[in-house]
């Protein structure tokens, strides 16, 4: 018989109680901390125009020539002095000739005249108002056309849209199709952008086995680290793919140290804690930079941050439904501004719910949500093993810290997995998935390329 007077710890029939006397980190002072700490830690290169479409501008775009650049028609018609022709019918002399687009005319309106005019030609000197073409009865050498006409009408100003030296795009702004567009108009040929940022991808864990492979009875499929390479990549990061590693301290120091030679941030998954297999935790405080953050969130708690070889290591634990929650809220936005993007947390929407929920204080709760019919549906189960659930989303409903009770028609704040950078659409039935992602709370700033 044991000797030990060992006594039992008080039953807990909450798996998410939170423990007392221990400072659980509010979902809004955690944000803040990382867009306070939080730096750029990517280089920058100048590129052509035509090859930046995804990346991230580093320094403003500046309109080398105005838009447009000379006055000009918004439709097919007749340009007139406007302020020469009052109420009433007029017929007006038709000038010889015309101006097109392109073809500009080349002389001056005279007055009381008019001129035949296409859709984006240069307005003719002594004119400054079109007539569309329908308002318009077309005779030998002459127009008819009923007054007032409004000075300006259906003509553009020169630069009205931008001017030459106009800012036209901001850095830290992802260059997409519409503003290829925008740069062309304005004249641009080079852009500096920010480098992608490299993430380097790994799980860890002895009871992980590749999908598609022969797994043991006490194994699951990595589902973190497939979706956690995808979601970098349709960030517009470059992901390397390191693998799984086992529960073996050496093995992970091996990998830590490969991923810091080609990375600017290294994203693992599982060992986040403090148990006895939580080698993550254990090298990161080996290497006198570790830091791990219990935020008052569920899903989800432990993040393990710190540097390797001066390289941001985010944490996050093995759970994908946890996992993927904090990815959301903390990971994308912090990513965004190592990138170089800056802090894009999304804002939200109210709408109706349609589900009953009663909520404790303590904690900032994260459901599963898809909208239907108008309305935000929660998924059935709050499991944090239910991945399913992730797949069968359109976004997060966010239940406030403080103590709640939702029944159907009470307005709940929704966030669309579009808000995040991930696009949902519509699905016959549930996939199975995880969304991955980690945060970092302290990151070197790296000497940036020229």
């Amino acid at each position: 018989m044991s000797q030990l007077n060992l006594t039992p710890p008080p039953l807990q029939n909450d798996c998410f109680a939170l423990p007392p006397g221990v400072h659980w980190t509010p979902v809004a002072e955690a944000q803040e901390l990382l867009r306070q700490r939080l730096h750029t830690v990517v280089g920058t290169e100048d590129l052509p125009m035509q090859m930046a479409l995804g990346r991230v501008l580093a320094t403003p775009v500046v309109a080398h020539r105005s838009n447009p650049p000379k006055p000009n028609s918004a439709v097919d018609g007749y340009a007139v002095k406007g302020a020469e022709f009052g109420a009433g019918d007029h017929i007006v002399s038709l000038t010889e000739g015309r101006s097109a687009a392109g073809q500009p005319f080349d002389g001056a309106v005279p007055t009381g005249e008019a001129l035949r005019i296409l859709t984006g030609a240069t307005m003719p000197e002594g004119a400054d108002t079109v007539i569309l073409q329908e308002d318009v009865s077309v005779g030998e050498g002459e127009i008819a056309f009923r007054g007032p006409l409004k000075i300006g009408s259906n003509a553009r100003k020169a630069g009205e849209d931008f001017k030459e030296g106009d800012e036209i795009l901001a850095p830290g702004h992802r260059i997409r199709p519409a503003d290829m567009a925008l740069m062309a108009a304005a004249g641009v040929q080079t852009v500096k952008v920010y480098t992608p940022l490299r993430v380097a991808v790994l799980s860890t864990g002895d009871e992980l086995a590749e999908a598609g492979t022969a797994a043991g009875p006490d194994q699951i499929f990595d589902a973190n680290r497939p979706m956690l390479l995808s979601i970098v990549a349709k960030l517009g990061h470059t992901a390397i793919d390191l693998g799984r590693v086992a529960d073996d301290r050496e093995t992970l120091r091996d990998a830590l140290d490969k991923a810091a030679a080609e990375a600017d941030v290294i994203l693992t998954s599982g060992g986040a804690s403090a148990g006895d297999e939580d080698h993550m935790s254990a090298l990161l405080n080996e290497a006198g930079a570790m830091a791990l953050w219990r935020l008052a969130i569920k899903p989800g708690r432990p993040l393990a941050l710190g540097l390797w070889q001066n390289t941001p290591v985010f944490g996050l634990p093995g759970n994908p439904v946890a996992a993927g929650v904090c990815a959301m809220i903390f990971a994308l936005p912090a990513m965004g501004v190592l990138a170089g993007e800056g802090w894009n947390a999304p804002d939200g929407v109210l709408m109706p719910a349609s589900f009953t929920k009663s909520k404790k204080a303590g904690r900032r709760e994260y459901l599963r949500a898809r909208v239907k019919d108008g309305q935000v549906e929660a998924f059935a189960s709050e499991g944090s093993g239910r991945i399913s659930g992730l797949s069968w989303a359109d976004g997060l409903v966010e239940l406030p810290d403080e103590a709640i009770e939702i029944t159907p028609g009470d307005m709940v704040r929704f966030y669309s997995y579009r808000e995040f950078g991930l696009e949902a659409g519509k699905r016959a039935q549930p996939r199975s998935c995880a969304m991955i992602f980690a945060i970092s709370r302290k990151c070197p700033r790296r000497v940036q390329a020229t």
